[in-house]
Formats: structure tokens, sequence, C-alpha cells
């Protein structure tokens, strides 16, 4: 099979290449790149007026398979990934059963190459039964192909297991996915603890819950000498701790969420419509008011953990992604069904998803605002993923695998959660206006989606 990608802009992170060139693709390999080139390919994608970048990579993903399929599977949210743009996907163990074992894990993995050419990766579990008692065997997993290892939904909450988890890992070099959340400090909390709590009638969630195990896990994982990754950042003082510990040299790297850079705690919707309809508000001042906004907002698709922040924080964040103390963006995609969702805001789950919408709103809220440039919304969604994960991907170079994605800058359009392929539609987004569309994802030099007029968000 050959492939010509004819006439983008090629954005390589890794040489640092931003230019107007053509892309050769013969089995799976990219050959040839330059200028005007002349090979004839089975089938040519025309990128002119589009980026190509390196297929992006998502390290933070809930596939919900195994034992919860209603809400995602496998096959689902690999088709929703491809709709965005990703070519490989990390998948978090908190399951049903648990990813605890490598039997759990090789029934992921082998799934994920029968099912999709999406490239599933999966972590494994650092605690037995996410249970927070007992370490997994975590070299028997590394061994059957866990990449990194997380309790992602909780921490673990011993400080002596945390210690141990990481002086394992660092003999693996296998990096802990870090959910930073001091449990005690949390209690019922469900919206970020500021002035919106009273606006609300909600209980908060302060910054010192995450910011307290965020500071402990570090300071662990410098003296294990473990690789530390801090999943969906959300506070001022990580974005502070992360910049000091760039500067020092240690190996802790940090994942930012497309939600947590656009929206803040003002966002979430404020007076009820009525008593009995649990969960549904006014339309933020922030979305546009038309009459999509205005059908089924729902406040409970603004609960998700850690909590929207406060514009302080969301301004922190940004600087972080700009100056580089935050590594990636990565999407935290949590998929739920209407019903889970519809419980209200004291017990709906937490969660949101992001496959299908993360690449738009990191061009509309970062490149757009000149906060990154194209190159550098590359370098954080696919390069930098893949350095953290030890993947020989995220790049665009003659010799390798031809993972890519075509992102047409000029595209406009509505977000539309009914048009989603993921199974969850649980988003803030819905009806919301951003620029930047992904045209086509190509894996291993086959296009696996193309943008059709029936996919488009009206």
């Amino acid at each position: 099979m050959t492939l010509m990608i004819k006439g983008g802009r090629v954005l390589d992170p890794a040489t640092k290449t931003d230019k107007i060139a053509d892309i050769y693709v013969e089995d799976g390999i990219v050959k040839k790149i330059g200028e005007g080139l002349k090979e004839q390919a089975q089938e040519t994608v025309d990128a002119s007026g589009m980026y190509v970048m390196p297929g992006f990579i998502d390290m933070h993903v809930h596939l919900r398979d195994p034992g919860q399929t209603d809400k995602e599977s496998i096959e689902t949210g690999a088709a929703a990934a491809a709709k965005g743009g990703y070519t490989t996907i990390l998948a978090m163990p908190n399951t049903r059963p648990v990813v605890d074992n490598s039997d759990v894990l090789s029934y992921v993995l082998n799934k994920g190459k029968s099912v999709t050419p999406v490239h599933i990766y999966q972590a494994g579990s650092i605690t037995v039964g996410m249970a927070g008692e007992k370490l997994t065997d975590l070299e028997d997993m590394a061994a059957h192909g866990a990449i990194a290892f997380s309790e992602d939904g909780k921490s673990v909450a011993s400080t002596k297991l945390c210690w141990d988890a990481l002086h394992e890992l660092s003999k693996l070099d296998l990096p802990l996915l870090d959910h930073c959340e001091e449990k005690a400090l949390m209690g019922n909390g469900v919206i970020n603890e500021d002035q919106n709590c009273e606006r609300l009638g909600l209980p908060g969630i302060h910054n010192t819950v995450e910011n307290v195990i965020a500071s402990r896990d570090y300071l662990l994982s410098v003296e294990a000498g473990a690789r530390l990754h801090l999943c969906h950042c959300s506070t001022k003082e990580v974005v502070d701790m992360l910049r000091l510990a760039k500067q020092r040299g240690h190996s802790v790297t940090a994942e930012v969420c497309p939600h947590h850079f656009t929206l803040t705690s003002d966002d979430i919707p404020g007076a009820p419509w009525s008593e009995d309809v649990q969960g549904h508000y006014e339309v933020p001042p922030t979305l546009s008011a038309s009459p999509m906004n205005r059908e089924g907002l729902e406040m409970v698709n603004y609960k998700m953990n850690p909590p929207l922040r406060t514009k302080e924080d969301r301004d922190a964040l940004i600087e972080g992604l700009r100056d580089g103390s935050v590594d990636c963006i990565a999407t935290d995609h949590a998929p739920h069904t209407a019903d889970d969702k519809n419980k209200g805001m004291t017990d709906a789950p937490f969660g949101i998803v992001g496959l299908e919408t993360a690449a738009a709103l990191t061009y509309t809220e970062l490149v757009e605002k000149k906060v990154l440039t194209p190159l550098q919304m590359a370098e954080k969604m696919s390069y930098n993923p893949a350095k953290i994960l030890r993947l020989d991907t995220g790049v665009i170079a003659e010799n390798k695998e031809a993972d890519l994605v075509v992102f047409d800058p000029k595209a406009s359009y509505v977000i539309d959660k009914n048009t989603f392929v993921s199974k969850g539609k649980n988003t803030p987004f819905h009806g919301r206006e951003v620029k930047g569309r992904v045209m086509f994802t190509i894996i291993g030099g086959e296009v696996v989606y193309a943008y059709k007029e029936r996919d488009t968000e009206k």
C-alpha cells in the first residue's frame, strides 16, 4: 500500500521541522519527505492549507472495558480516538475487574489488536483490586506489556505503599501515573472550593486536596529515583512545584486536560430551571445562547475530578504549558451513561469525555490565542507523551511508522455531542464554537478516519 500526503504544513517537534512538504508512505513507513515528490501512490491526501502532525497520543483514557461496556468499549473508545486524531491511547486500570494482573492486561491488549488499528496500551494498577492494601506484581505485568502503572480515580493512600511502589517502578524504569487526591481532605466535595460553592449550594474541593499528594509523591519519587507523572493537574501550586522540579532536573512530568485550561468554576451553570429536573441549569455566559445550548445543558457535565478551578489556577496551567513546566495535554476521557450522569451533582460520577474535542479546544484556546505555536501543539499532544511512555512514535521522519494526523486550522464549527462516536455524551462543550478539525487520521500508512460532511457538528 502506498500513500502520498500532498502539500501540508509538516510539523515535527523532534527536529523542530515546520515546512510545506509532501510525505510519501510505503507499506506503513514514511519513505520520503520533501517538496514536489513525484512518486505514484495508490491513495493521495490533499493536505494543502492544513497541518500534518504526528498522530496524537493520549496517555489518559478510560475505556471501561472490561466490565462497563455500557459506558464505553475498546471498539467505541478507539473509534472516538481516531476521530479525534489519536493514533495511540493509554487505558487506565480502573475497570471491572481491575487490571491488576497479566490475565486482564492481556485481555485488553489482545482485544485492542484484534478490533482496531489504533494502538491500545494499558496501564496496570499499583495495588491489588485498587484497594490500596497490597502491591500488584508490577514486574509480571511489565513483562506482559504494561507500560505504566496508576491507581487513577484515587491516590495510593498509604505513604509507605506508595514509597514501595516507586522503588519497584524505579527498577523497572516505568512511570507512576499519579492521580493526586488526599481523600481525607476531600470529603463529599463535588466542585472547587471557592465563591461558587455558596452560589450553587454545593460542597467544595480545596486545592490542598491535590497539592498535598502531589508534593508527597514528588518528594518520594526523587528519593526513590523513580519517574513520576502527575495526571490532570489543576492547581497553580502544582504548576509552581513542577517548575521547580524541572529547574532541579528531577524526573517529574505532568499533563493538563483541555477542560482545565478552558473552563473555570465560574462557567458552571447557575440557577435551576425547576426543582424536579435534577442537574439542568441556565446557560453559562461563556457559551453562545444558541438553541442547542439551551437544550439539555446539564450541570453534571461540569462535574469532574479534579474540579474546574479558579481563573488564577487556569491561567497558571496555561502558563505552565507555555513555558514547558507542564509537558503534555491529555483528555482523561471518562464516558458515563446518561442514567449515571442524571443522578444530580451529589450522586453523579465525576468525569467527562474528551477524545473528540481535545484537538479543537487545544487549537482554539492555545494556538489561536498565541499561547502555543502549531509546532508546540504537536509537541504537547504527540512528541512529549511518546517520550514519557518511551514509545517509538510521536515524530514524522523517514523510515518511521506513518502515524499521522491531518488537521485543518481554518475549520470552524459548533460541538454537538450527538455526533460523538463515543458512547459517552457527557461533555460541558456541547454547543461551544471551536476552530480546527481533524480531517484525516492515518495509522501505519492507512487512512483510518476521514472527515465527511455527515460527521459535521452543526
